[in-house]
């Protein structure tokens, strides 16, 4: 249970990544008053988590209507988690958001629910990973743990957000870049993980 637990809030933490989306934040913002980059950063942290967890409530019914295999998704997951691994140890975020939509967003009247809330934090990778999860509990208590985790990153997001332009501050860019870099060679390792699971869970290795 503890192993679970661990699991599903370090992998979906990662893939969030808050401190990844400081920079980003900073400059949708900038021409926001105080009281207003507070409320984008709420509503955005909010926005994201109940995103993921409605895409955790109905993953299995995903599953069943694409007729898709758990270890299938498994794989596909782990690939896609790797991608945003190696992404994260280069410092850069392709796979969160474009060039186009960072563009649009610093137009845009409210940039809470996009792009900040999804892609960004509610990225495909996080989106992907929380089905795998919720497709992998075992009892209710498991699939507690996921929303727990899920809401657990939604204020740690939301913390993060608020706090946004200190942590520039205090971090830098370069600083920023090294946290990702150091957060990216562990999530490789959650999706190296998942793949194998998979690979087990289709008999194409060997089980313990």
């Amino acid at each position: 249970m503890l192993d679970f637990a661990t699991t599903a809030f370090v992998s979906i933490l990662f893939l969030v990544d808050p401190p990844g989306t400081v920079p980003a934040f900073i400059a949708l913002t900038s021409r926001y008053s105080p009281a207003k980059r507070k409320k984008t950063a709420l509503v955005a942290s909010v926005a994201a988590t109940a995103i993921l967890m409605g895409f955790a409530a109905v993953g299995n019914v995903i599953f069943q209507v694409l007729r898709l295999s758990l270890p299938a998704f498994q794989i596909a997951g782990g690939l896609v988690l790797f991608l945003v691994a190696l992404d994260m140890i280069r410092a850069q975020r392709s796979t969160q958001e474009s060039a186009d939509e960072m563009s649009e967003g610093e137009s845009a009247a409210d940039v809470a629910i996009a792009p900040l809330a999804i892609p960004m934090l509610a990225g495909p990778a996080a989106l992907s990973t929380v089905t795998v999860l919720m497709a992998q509990a075992n009892d209710a208590g498991q699939v507690s743990l996921v929303f727990l985790a899920i809401a657990l990153t939604g204020l740690i997001s939301y913390v993060t957000l608020r706090l946004a332009e200190p942590i520039q501050k205090r971090l830098g860019k370069t600083g920023v870049h090294v946290l990702d870099r150091v957060l990216g060679l562990v999530l490789a390792g959650i999706a190296v993980q998942f793949v194998l699971n998979g690979l087990k869970a289709a008999e194409l290795l060997p089980k313990p």
